[in-house]
């Protein structure tokens, strides 16, 4: 867990965010069935993406119940964290409850697939992504296992928040291979961390903080797949759901081998 450094000189002191977000999933243009979910409320400020895997629909269902569990936990569990737009700089305690609330609730959604799978032999080792954010006072919070995405644009520029769980970008990270050796490793499709797949799993949490102007976009990889970081800003500064469709448009004209959802979270 990452805690926010104290004050931003790009945060007026009395500041409470508004956000507004925009969110779709498309089957693209060569799967018989769409195996990502997305959620978004805004005014619960919370939204996730997941990208599932598995045979028989099991894909479907892990994703779907995936982002029913961490909802419902999320919604449960807000009573731990406080007032909800309070800032959380310099607050260690409640930055923590923050944090294990989407480290929880993401648990809670790997037991839950992992138990359904029990039940069926045909749905075994079926696992999802999670790309998870919620707003608390002026910071976004991020959960995530698997190698969905989240990113930033601030002044005209997007950068990665979340790591991929998989294992090119782990040999990346060990100095194995390089950046152009991982675009054509047959490995790059591996995934070391899933929600689902065994009873457990190590949840990354972090927390940054907001500025007046930001834009997030959560993703599958059915998008970032075919998608520059230098080319984001420009679309998202399009706005709401004519940048979403952009996204979706870009990923399909340059392949659509996989699914492909975004959501787009705006802040003023």
């Amino acid at each position: 867990m990452a805690l926010p450094p104290p004050g931003s000189p790009q945060r007026p002191q009395t500041w409470r965010p508004t956000v507004q977000s925009f969110g779709k999933t498309d089957i693209g243009r060569h799967r018989k069935a769409n195996e990502d979910s997305f959620f978004q409320d805004d005014p619960m400020r919370l939204w996730i993406v997941a990208d599932g895997m598995g045979g028989h629909a099991a894909g479907e269902i892990a994703s779907g119940e995936a982002v029913d569990t961490v909802y419902g936990m999320v919604k449960r569990g807000l009573g731990t964290i406080g007032d909800r737009d309070a800032p959380l700089d310099g607050d260690e305690v409640r930055s923590r409850a923050v944090c294990r609330l989407l480290e929880s609730a993401i648990q809670a959604a790997t037991y839950m697939v992992f138990g359904l799978a029990q039940f069926d032999s045909a749905k075994t080792g079926m696992g999802t992504t999670i790309s998870c954010a919620m707003i608390v006072g002026d910071s976004f919070v991020t959960g995530q296992v698997g190698d969905s995405r989240i990113y930033r644009v601030r002044e005209n520029e997007a950068v990665q928040l979340t790591e991929d769980h998989t294992l090119i970008a782990w040999q990346m990270k060990q100095g194995l291979i390089s950046e152009a050796e991982a675009k054509t490793s047959p490995h790059r499709n591996v995934i070391t961390r899933a929600v689902g797949n065994r009873d457990y799993v190590e949840v990354d949490t972090n927390i940054y903080p907001l500025a007046p102007g930001d834009s997030y976009l959560l993703c599958s990889d059915g998008l970032h797949g075919y998608l520059q970081p230098d080319e984001i800003p420009a679309i998202a500064s399009a706005g709401g759901e004519v940048a979403v469709e952009h996204f979706i448009q870009l990923a399909n004209n340059r392949g659509g081998k996989d699914n492909i959802t975004c959501v787009v979270v705006e802040v003023r």
